[in-house]
C-alpha cells in the first residue's frame, strides 16, 4: 500500500532525539514508570506483578474498558475498543469510507484525519479556521459544504494546532447537523482534560451521538505516549464489529504492560490531569510574557486547551527556514506549519513539559542574537 508520507512525524525523525529543548511536543511530560505504579491500588498492584506476557482480549482488557467508560456518560464498555491511537484512526475511517463518499474535515490537523480519506479515494473538503477570529470554525462554512455523497464529519477538539475549542452551543450544532444529513461525526479528543479553563470542556461526541465515533487515550492528557493505549468509542454497534474485525489486521491486541499500566493511570486520573494542568496553566502565562515581549516578531492567539499552540511569524521571516535556523543553531526544536501542508508563517509550539520554561530562555538568547 502506498500512502503520501507523514510529513509531522517524518519532521520529528529527523530533530526528535537529537535536540537538547523540544518546544513543539504536543504530550505531557511522560509518566515515570516507579511513580505510577505507586499509585496504583491493591488489585492493580496484584495485575501487575502477576502478569503473564501472553495474548491480550483483542477488544482491550475487561477491567481497562471499564475504566475508559467511566470518562463519559451514557457509555458503557460494550461501546469502547483498545487501540493505538493512531490505528483507530486508521480503522474507524477504513471501516466507514467508500471511494465514492465525501468527507469534510478541520484543517489543519494531525495528518492521518483527513490523508487516510484522500488515500481511501474520497473527495475531500478542507474545513479552515478563521485565525482573526480566534482560529472559530465558521459552523456556515459546514452546512454549506454538505453534499448528497457527504458520509462524515471529521473534527479535533480540543483543536491540534491552535488549541482552539468552540462553545458549547456551536459544538451541539455541528453534531445536530450531522443528524440532520444522517452522517457519521469521528471526533479526535485526544487532548481532552486539558483545558484551561475546566468550564470550557465539551461533551463527547460519542455522548451526543450514535454516529459519533470519540478517540481518546494516554499519551497527551496522561503523560504514557509510551505506553501506545488509546481507544475508540461509539454506540454504533455495526461500526463497531466492523472496527474489532479491521483490528485483526493491524494489532490484534494490545500491549498487557501497558493495559495494566493504563488501567492504573486512569484510576487516578484526577491527580494526574490536576498536575499536568497546573504545570500548563504555568507555562502558558510565561508564554503570554513571552509574546508580549517579542510582539515585533510574532502574532499570537493564546490557546484555549491542550498543550500546544500555533503562532505567527510577522513579516519576511518563513516558518520552515526560521524553524531549521533555531534548531541548528540554538538546538530547539520547533514545528514549522509546512508540516501541515497550511502555510509558510506559523509554528507549533508545546507547553506541556516540565522543563518549556529552560526551552523558552534558550528560545529568548536565540531571538535576542538574532533578530535584535
Amino acid at each position: 500500500m502506498q500512502i503520501t508520507p507523514f510529513k509531522l512525524e517524518r519532521y520529528f525523525a529527523q530533530y526528535e532525539f537529537s535536540s537538547k529543548f523540544l518546544l513543539s511536543s504536543s504530550d505531557c511530560d511522560g509518566l515515570v514508570q516507579s511513580d505510577l505504579l505507586q499509585m496504583a491500588d491493591e488489585k492493580t498492584r496484584y495485575l501487575w506483578d502477576h502478569l503473564t506476557l501472553g495474548y491480550t482480549d483483542s477488544l482491550g482488557h475487561p477491567l481497562l474498558r471499564q475504566e475508559i467508560a467511566k470518562l463519559y456518560q451514557g457509555i458503557t464498555s460494550d461501546h469502547c475498543l483498545v487501540v493505538v491511537p493512531e490505528e483507530g484512526i486508521y480503522i474507524a475511517l477504513n471501516s466507514m469510507l467508500q471511494k465514492v463518499d465525501h468527507v469534510i474535515y478541520t484543517f489543519p490537523g494531525y495528518q492521518s484525519l483527513y490523508e487516510i480519506a484522500e488515500h481511501i479515494g474520497c473527495e475531500v473538503t478542507k474545513w479552515e479556521p478563521e485565525e482573526n477570529n480566534r482560529w472559530r470554525f465558521n459552523l456556515d462554512f459546514l452546512e454549506q459544504h454538505i453534499q448528497p455523497n457527504t458520509k462524515c464529519i471529521v473534527v479535533n477538539f480540543p483543536h491540534n494546532p491552535t488549541g482552539y475549542v468552540p462553545s458549547k452551543e456551536e459544538y451541539q450544532r455541528i453534531v445536530d447537523i450531522a443528524k440532520k444529513h444522517n452522517l457519521y461525526v469521528f471526533s479526535d479528543e485526544m487532548y481532552r482534560f486539558l483545558e484551561h479553563d475546566a468550564h470550557d470542556r465539551l461533551p463527547s461526541a460519542c455522548e451526543l451521538y450514535d454516529k459519533a465515533i470519540s478517540l481518546f487515550g494516554m499519551s497527551k492528557t496522561f503523560g504514557m505516549a509510551g505506553a501506545r493505549i488509546g481507544w475508540v468509542v461509539t454506540k454504533d454497534q455495526d461500526l463497531f464489529k466492523q472496527m474489532a474485525a479491521y483490528k485483526d489486521y493491524t494489532t490484534i491486541c494490545s500491549s498487557a504492560p501497558s493495559e495494566i499500566l493504563s488501567i492504573i493511570a486512569l484510576r487516578s486520573k484526577e491527580k494526574i490531569i490536576a498536575k499536568h494542568v497546573a504545570r500548563i496553566q504555568k507555562n502558558v502565562a510565561l508564554l503570554d510574557a513571552f509574546f508580549e515581549k517579542y510582539n515585533a516578531l510574532f502574532e499570537w492567539v493564546k490557546p484555549k486547551a491542550g498543550t500546544i499552540g500555533f503562532p505567527k511569524l510577522k513579516g519576511e521571516l518563513t516558518a520552515l527556514a526560521f524553524c531549521q535556523k533555531v534548531v541548528t543553531e540554538a538546538n530547539i526544536m520547533l514545528l514549522p506549519s509546512t508540516v501541515y501542508d497550511y502555510d509558510d508563517k506559523h509554528f507549533r509550539l508545546g507547553f506541556g513539559r516540565e522543563n518549556m520554561p529552560e526551552a523558552l530562555t534558550a528560545f529568548e538568547n536565540f531571538l535576542d542574537k538574532n533578530y535584535k
